[in-house]
């Protein structure tokens, strides 16, 4: 499984940002162009030239004629390259193909053999990616595998730690899956990737500054700053989940008391309810099918109206909002959306409980308006934000160090 795409010739920075600049727009001229990127005119023809070429890119009809011969129209050609995602959640696997525009041209999903170990897991994974390139459009025009995972992770040498797959010790996941697949493989905490596929996939429609929620098996959380990704020295920026927002509160797996995760996360809104209906013999783990099924279904009750189940989203909000003013005072941005299959029902209601909060108590309140929205992507933005991934690291000039 091979491709003939140079992604060396991609990732010159001017080709870089030509590319990004078509994929953004619906259509764009070669004068546009060039006012946006800053490049003369001659350095865009020619990129444009190569692009076209390599038939990233078409021709598309022309502008409105101004005076003088009209512009001719360049847009991306979505099915020129695909890409391979693959969310490894300790619940479920999910995996994707998606065009150079992030939609998703074929999907799937398995339960995470967990308990098998990694060697027999991987191996397992490995398989299921092959039988998928096998359904895509264009198996060899397909760039790369990404692979977004829970941290974690040490992203130099793609070796991996996800806290809760038992045995997954410092393991070598990136080599294994190239070894696997035959893929070129790129690894990323899978909030992080989220966040990158919003801000892909959203085009136009997301800020070049703006925070991202995820909730998956736990909450996690990602930054853009000026159209990058923000990772800090440690790759560990914009992890909400591990905002305090109840000092005396439970005790977090990370080692500290009341973090946001352990009001938020699937298994603690599951046994909050099951508490407040008597069911003190209730016991949902992390990652398990079963506190999976209890969770979305004290999601699909508080949507109904239930009281128990509708008390127990409402103060999940509540503290999700005390956690993002923290968040929002430091960082300073437009924008806040909520993704993950964690808000895949409920996205909506906590949206209007982050944003009285952050209406009422941000900083920045009185300067100006901050918009909270669920994802444009759905349950899947860790899977697609994967993909995105190689996307990125093929031909974008404004999402750093992927």
């Amino acid at each position: 499984m091979r491709t003939s795409t140079n992604l060396l010739w991609l990732g010159d920075l001017n080709q870089s940002r030509v590319l990004d600049a078509v994929r953004r727009a619906e259509r764009i001229s070669r004068v546009d162009l060039a006012a946006q990127t800053g490049l003369t005119a001659q350095a865009v023809s020619n990129i444009v030239r190569r692009l076209l070429e390599d038939g990233l890119i078409l021709e598309d009809g022309r502008a409105t004629s101004r005076g003088g011969k009209p512009a001719t129209l360049l847009r991306l050609d979505p099915g020129a390259y695909y890409a391979m995602g693959m969310h490894i959640d300790p619940a479920s696997t999910t995996l994707v193909v998606t065009d150079l525009a992030g939609r998703v041209v074929v999907r799937a999903r398995r339960r995470t053999p967990s308990s098998q170990g990694p060697e027999r897991v991987i191996a397992a994974l490995s398989r299921s990616v092959r039988a998928l390139v096998a359904r895509a459009p264009a198996p060899d025009r397909i760039l790369g595998l990404g692979v977004a995972v829970p941290g974690p992770i040490d992203r130099g040498d793609g070796v991996v730690t996800p806290p809760h797959l038992p045995g997954w010790r410092s393991v070598p996941l990136r080599e294994a899956l190239a070894e696997g697949t035959g893929l070129p493989v790129v690894i990323d905490n899978d909030a992080t990737a989220a966040t990158i596929g919003e801000r892909w996939a959203g085009g136009g429609e997301r800020s070049a500054d703006m925070a991202f929620v995820y909730v998956g098996t736990g909450v996690g959380g990602g930054l853009v700053l000026d159209g990058r990704v923000y990772r800090g020295g440690t790759s560990n920026a914009a992890e909400i989940g591990h905002v305090t927002v109840d000092p005396r509160g439970p005790w977090c797996p990370c080692g500290n008391r009341g973090c946001l995760e352990t009001y938020v996360s699937p298994h603690a809104v599951a046994n909050e309810a099951a508490r407040l209906r008597g069911d003190d013999t209730a016991d949902f783990e992390r990652g398990q099918a079963r506190t999976v099924a209890a969770y979305r279904k004290v999601c699909r009750e508080a949507r109904a109206g239930d009281p128990v189940a509708s008390r127990v989203i409402e103060a999940a909000g509540e503290r999700l909002g005390e956690a993002a003013v923290t968040l929002l005072n430091l960082v300073d941005v437009p924008m806040v959306v909520l993704g993950g299959r964690g808000m895949s029902q409920v996205g909506d209601l906590y949206a209007r409980k982050l944003g009285r909060a952050v209406a009422e108590r941000t900083i920045a309140r009185s300067a100006r308006g901050l918009r909270v929205e669920p994802s444009l992507i759905g349950e899947d933005v860790g899977a697609i934000g994967a993909a995105t991934l190689v996307l990125h690291a093929a031909y974008s000039p404004r999402v750093g160090g992927v």
